[in-house]
């Protein structure tokens, strides 16, 4: 019972941080000549320079990310990552039929703007959802590097290339202006991101102490494919266990927690990691 109000309470948040991102876009950044960033900035440009209709875009857009993240990422990411879509893309049409002005200087309201999306993006990611195209391509590129070659690495510099694309194209076909008020947005949204989910773009080391070890390593193995590192412990009270120690990405890691939380009696801790010497 308790994990079926887990799961219904994830949906309801990423539901919650749809609308929020949304709402943002909306009413405050589009209003001040500013875009999202990722595939949602993308499809905010060809709306602008076509003039098809930005729901229709964005849908489109994310699309041939949304499917390939099925097939690679599976299935629980994809309907999560789906709703969250869906969601964002509704609020985009609703919202945008809503008279609606925001009477401030652009500055101000870029950044209440990307605090606001940068809110949303959190409740969405920290619940296992994704509304943004270029998060699932660099989760498949990390994942056939991880799975080649056994080692991890982070998506900053793939999200940071995929957005320096996306602003560049708005540079040159849209306005300077408006392409430099939107590198405050990612700048803004990525601060209040990178709060609440811990630096979702780095790695995370995942340290479990368990009686038990042999099926969450199984586990491990089968669903994430990774390895771990197992070491000898002892606890004051528990006495003899294991401590396993894996490395994963930021959604990799809601697979983990799923395994971890199907076996009693673990005790487990998750930190962010800079850098991985070998």
């Amino acid at each position: 019972m308790n994990k079926k109000i887990s799961v219904i309470m994830s949906y309801i948040f990423i539901i919650i941080g749809g609308l929020l991102a949304s709402f943002s876009v909306a009413f405050i950044l589009l209003p001040n000549d500013a875009i999202d960033y990722g595939t949602a900035g993308l499809a905010i440009i060809i709306n602008k320079l076509t003039g098809f209709n930005l729901s229709l875009c964005v849908i489109m857009t994310f699309l041939p990310f949304l499917i390939a993240g099925y097939f690679v990422l599976g299935k629980k990411f994809s309907l999560k990552a789906c709703v969250g879509t869906v969601v964002y893309t509704i609020g985009l049409a609703v919202f945008e039929k809503i008279p609606f002005e925001l009477n401030t200087e652009h500055f101000l309201a870029v950044c209440f703007g990307g605090a606001l999306l940068g809110a949303g993006l959190s409740l969405i990611l920290k619940n296992g959802g994704c509304i943004d195209g270029s998060e699932i391509l660099a989760n498949i590129i990390l994942k056939k590097i991880a799975d080649k070659t056994g080692k991890n690495y982070a998506m900053s510099y793939i999200l940071i290339s995929f957005n320096a694309i996306v602003y560049m194209i708005a540079f040159v076909t849209i306005d300077k202006n408006a392409a430099l008020l939107s590198l405050l947005v990612y700048v803004v949204a990525s601060i209040v991101i990178d709060h609440f989910t811990e630096r979702f773009e780095a790695i995370k080391q995942v340290t479990i102490i368990t009686q038990n070890p042999d099926k969450i390593v199984t586990s491990i193995k089968k669903d994430l494919n990774k390895t771990c590192t197992l070491i000898d412990s002892r606890g004051a009270i528990a006495g003899e266990n294991t401590t396993i120690i894996c490395y994963v990405n930021y959604f990799e890691l809601q697979k983990l927690m799923d395994i971890i939380s199907s076996n009693k009696g673990t005790f487990s801790t998750v930190s962010t990691v800079e850098t991985i010497l070998r």
